[in-house]
């Protein structure tokens, strides 16, 4: 399992609580993380079907350090995030040089100084 922390505008997570699925399509930062995962990788591979995610709209809480520089907020300061949660899977070991080089991809296009990006091993029930 593949889950990603990502920022949203407000408006898109405001869009998206209303309803308005095609709101991450317009959010720059989600739209470009959701190719990530529909790209030529395993991420989201269940055999019949690819670039399958779950999107969870939601906040995250945090207060960066002094010496930081958070996309958000001030250094130092207590700042609440709009920000959708990916869930998606791949059919291989964590350690699989393609999810590897897809979870890079992740990492590039990512904006957080400190991106929240969690690999576990998962085991899915199949039909069959």
């Amino acid at each position: 399992m593949v889950r990603i922390h990502v920022p949203v505008a407000s408006e898109t997570l405001t869009a998206m609580l209303a309803g308005d699925g095609t709101a991450a399509e317009r959010d720059p930062v989600l739209a470009a993380l959701l190719g990530v995962i529909r790209g030529q990788n395993p991420l989201g591979d269940f055999g019949l079907y690819s670039g399958v995610t779950e999107i969870a709209p939601g906040w995250e809480a945090f207060r960066s350090g002094p010496n930081a520089a958070p996309t958000l907020g001030a250094a130092g300061a207590a700042s609440l995030s709009p920000t959708v949660i990916l869930t998606t899977y791949a059919p291989c070991p964590p350690g699989d040089p393609a999810l590897l080089a897809a979870i890079g991809q992740v990492m590039d296009v990512h904006p957080w100084e400190v991106p929240v990006v969690e690999v576990t091993p998962t085991q899915l029930a199949w039909r069959g």
